[in-house]
């Protein structure tokens, strides 16, 4: 029985790698033994991805090579990570996935649409998360907790109208899927939100 694929998503201080290893706890508590919970992330998840991950956080780069190169880091994701964790029945959580690239490389730099829908159906075809959580936060509080945050890489460091148009992009996506994505309200406490998330994994 192919096992279930869960994303995060959400602009860069939104709050969503918090939550990422309790939900996979608690998953793996409600799974038991026979199946494992797997945890990723995009960029990166393999060691091609994570050497591609430092590239494309530091390097500057055309927008279409960008683009290109989280799309084949994705790829090599799939087929090391992904698709065989789904065919042993095991689920996957991911840090990332492919709403990030329309959001960040598609809303916010501004690369065409069509050309993304296109590297989408190549790379992984009809395969799409069976759940997509999308944690959403004012421009102003994502800034707030990216300030006291590490040294910025590229991505945190753009503007806020950059991350006005990647958060638009993430709720025109959640629009377009209603089905696939459930929007948390990530100003909550942490608390709060761990109760919507535990209703969410119950109705799994």
């Amino acid at each position: 029985m192919r096992g279930k694929f869960i994303t995060f998503e959400g602009i860069d201080g939104a709050g969503k790698s918090t939550h990422i290893a309790w939900v996979a706890e608690q998953l793996q508590t409600r799974l038991g033994d026979a199946r494992r919970v797997v945890t990723t992330r995009e960029p990166g998840g393999t060691t091609l991805g994570e050497d591609l991950r430092q590239i494309l956080l530091h390097r500057k780069m055309h927008l279409e090579t960008e683009a290109l190169l989280m799309f084949a880091a994705r790829r090599e994701h799939l087929a090391e990570v992904i698709e065989p964790a789904l065919a042993r029945g095991d689920w996957v959580i991911s840090d990332r996935f492919t709403d990030a690239s329309f959001a960040y490389q598609g809303g916010g730099r501004g690369l065409a649409r069509e050309r993304l829908e296109a590297l989408e159906q190549w790379v992984q075809g009809d395969l799409q998360p069976d759940l997509t959580l999308l944690f959403d936060v004012p421009l102003e509080v994502a800034a707030e907790r990216l300030a006291g945050a590490r040294a910025p890489d590229k991505f945190e460091s753009e503007s806020s109208a950059f991350f006005a148009r990647t958060r638009q992009e993430y709720l025109r996506r959640a629009a377009e899927a209603p089905g696939r994505f459930r929007i948390l309200d990530s100003t909550r406490p942490i608390a709060d939100i761990q109760v919507e998330l535990q209703e969410i994994i119950a109705s799994l």
